[in-house]
């Protein structure tokens, strides 16, 4: 709790979904914190800048991070507000994530003029560029063509309208944060679409040496976000990889313990590999580590290739 006037300078990008959500924060902090003042810092990454290249084709995962964590490491801001999805598992040593705030819807879901993704005629084209949809998406309709799209919501929203495509594949908790969920046609079952790892879910970052930002940052902290994502992170960490490899995980709270469910796919053969388990607390580290390994193990014996880490 803050007992007198304090600043805190929170880092961003620029987009309309990390404006969203930084205002969001902004106003959590502020509520939870009688007389902080939080002041927001947009902060341009190269993954805004180069609006060209693929997303998969990026040399590195983190395009949408990096800049901002400069800014940390130079003291320009005092905290930062990321997806966490676009968080790499290599954590700089002089940073940590504080709090995960609580968790928004993390489906996938599909948005066209009324048409489901199922019901789309063949051969129709739909927007994504992410290789963990299009894998998992082929399995439910391998006559769909995928096409790369880029841009904020309501760009890729014109290509419909524009008939560029029939319908983009997009995630939910974007179009909630910004008010645009009526716009979704459907959601996908975690069945058909595993989500991204941290898809949904917001991280607070900060200078590791700074208890003063760490302790407002952990009023914000969801304990049950927080156990999920960072079995998420664990899996990646195991596994390795970025955007361009065609896998994913997600955990929830299932009884008292998890669900915890990954894949892995090749995108030009179509094969794919998924595994799905429930465990309780105290094994979930040692379940997640046999998981990566049982995936990787499945993957090689059908072919699939597998990130150079693992």
């Amino acid at each position: 709790m803050v007992t007198k006037k304090q600043r805190l300078i929170l880092g961003s990008r620029g987009s309309p979904l990390a404006l969203a959500q930084a205002t969001m924060i902004k106003g959590d902090l502020e509520a939870a914190h009688k007389g902080l003042e939080v002041q927001l810092e947009i902060i341009k990454t190269s993954g805004d800048t180069d609006q060209s290249t693929r997303l998969d084709s990026f040399p590195a995962f983190g395009v949408f991070v990096k800049e901002i964590q400069a800014a940390l490491l130079s003291g320009r801001i005092d905290a930062a507000v990321h997806s966490l999805k676009d968080v790499p598992e290599d954590e700089p040593e002089e940073l940590m994530l504080a709090a995960f705030p609580k968790r928004e819807d993390a489906r996938d879901v599909f948005v066209s003029k009324g048409t489901r993704f199922l019901d789309l005629p063949k051969g129709s084209k739909v927007g994504t560029g992410s290789p963990r949809r299009i894998v998992q998406l082929k399995a439910l309709r391998p006559d769909i063509q995928f096409m790369p799209i880029r841009g904020n919501v309501d760009t890729r929203i014109s290509k419909i309208e524009k008939g560029d495509v029939a319908g983009i594949i997009l995630a939910a908790a974007g179009l909630r944060r910004l008010g645009k969920a009526s716009v979704i046609t459907h959601s996908f079952s975690f069945a058909e679409s595993i989500p991204a790892i941290g898809q949904a879910s917001l991280a607070l970052e900060c200078r590791a040496n700074d208890n003063r930002v760490r302790d407002i940052l952990v009023a914000l902290d969801e304990p049950f976000t927080a156990d999920a994502v960072q079995l998420e992170r664990q899996f990646m960490r195991v596994v390795g990889g970025g955007c361009s490899v065609p896998m994913a995980a997600h955990a929830y709270p299932y009884g008292s313990g998890f669900r915890f469910m990954a894949v892995m796919g090749d995108v030009s053969t179509g094969k794919i590999v998924r595994i799905e388990r429930a465990f309780e607390p105290e094994n979930a580290e040692d379940e997640v580590d046999d998981i990566a390994e049982e995936l990787l193990e499945e993957c090689r014996a059908k072919g699939i290739p597998t990130p150079k880490k693992a």
